[in-house]
C-alpha cells in the first residue's frame, strides 16, 4: 500500500515540475502558437491549448493500461498524473478561469495565492513577458495578504 501511495504522489509531483518546465520552455517557446490561445480572449469553450491536456491525459491512460495487470508503478504513476489532471481542471479551468461558473473567487489563502500567481501569469498575452509557470508551486510573494 505504501508503494501505491509513493508512486501516486510521485506521478502527481512529476506533473507539477514537468508541467512547469513544459509551460515555461515549450508552451512559451516553440509551441507558443498553440498555447497563445489560452492567453487570448476566447468566445469558445475550447481552446487549441486544450490539446496539451489531451497529451498529458493520454500519457496517464497509457501508464494505467500498461500497469493495471500487475498494479505496478506504471499504474500508480498514471493514477497520480490523473489526480493532477483532475486537480488542474478544477483549480485552473473552473476556479481560476471560470470556464464553468461553479464557484466564486477563492477565499482560502492557499487558493487565493495560486489565483494571484495565475493572474500575474496572464497579465501579459506575450510569449516572453509571463511569470509564474507552476500551478501549485508558485512564488511565496503571491501568498502575502494585500
Amino acid at each position: 500500500m505504501m508503494y501505491a501511495i509513493l508512486y501516486t504522489l510521485l506521478g502527481f509531483a512529476a506533473m507539477e515540475f514537468s508541467g512547469w518546465f513544459i509551460h515555461k520552455y515549450i508552451m512559451h517557446g516553440p509551441l507558443w502558437s498553440i498555447h497563445k490561445t489560452h492567453h487570448q480572449a476566447s468566445k469558445s469553450f475550447f481552446e487549441l491549448n486544450d490539446l496539451f491536456s489531451l497529451l498529458f491525459g493520454s500519457i496517464a491512460v497509457i501508464l494505467i493500461i500498461k500497469g493495471v495487470g500487475q498494479l505496478d508503478y506504471r499504474f500508480w504513476m498514471g493514477t497520480g498524473i490523473s489526480l493532477y489532471g483532475i486537480s488542474y481542471f478544477f483549480l485552473h479551468d473552473i476556479l481560476i478561469h471560470r470556464r464553468m461558473k461553479w464557484f466564486d473567487k477563492p477565499k482560502n489563502s492557499f487558493l487565493r495565492g495560486i489565483f494571484k500567481a495565475h493572474q500575474a501569469h496572464h497579465a501579459t498575452n506575450k510569449k516572453d513577458d509571463a511569470v509564474s509557470f507552476g500551478l501549485f508551486v508558485v512564488p511565496k510573494k503571491y501568498f502575502k495578504a494585500k
